[in-house]
């Protein structure tokens, strides 16, 4: 998979080495487990795919993290960017509006060393964990601060 990256272009070795560290496999159906490695999207269910691995490297790439950076991501799907994403920086949250898909992702994203790399909110707007304050979040179009409330207490 990574030498097909390359093959695009992308030769940043932090985020190649991202991608070599996620196993893409345990992100994709059973069904699709023979393809998990290939250069395209793959349905995950409900209508949504997991990326294509390419696309997720540039996106992670263009992103510049930095051990501080704190991410927003809009679509959890399966978790895989996500877990590309920890590989920069400890402080990712995921919205994703499909609650079987988040459910499955948060679980998957739940590793024993690290419980707490990835917040992921089956509901945009009644966060399903305590989280209250302020985050500011960069690599937007703009820097946006967000006031999150804690609605679930």
């Amino acid at each position: 998979m990574v030498r097909t990256i390359r093959r695009y272009g992308l030769t940043d070795s932090a985020v190649l080495a991202a991608m070599t560290a996620v196993p893409r496999h345990e992100f994709v159906p059973r069904s699709r487990l023979s393809a998990a490695y290939d250069d395209n999207p793959l349905p995950i269910g409900y209508g949504q795919t997991i990326s294509q691995p390419y696309i997720v490297a540039e996106m992670t790439r263009q992103l510049q993290l930095k051990p501080t950076s704190r991410v927003l991501e809009i679509g959890t799907g399966s978790g895989y960017q996500a877990a590309v994403l920890t590989e920069f920086t400890r402080h990712v949250y995921s919205i994703e509006i499909v609650e079987p898909l988040a459910t499955s992702a948060a679980k998957r994203l739940k590793l024993p060393d690290d419980l707490d790399r990835v917040v992921v909110y089956p509901n945009p707007f009644i966060p399903s964990q305590s989280l209250s304050g302020y985050i500011t979040f960069k690599n937007l179009s703009e820097n946006v601060t967000i006031e999150v409330y804690n609605l679930a207490g």
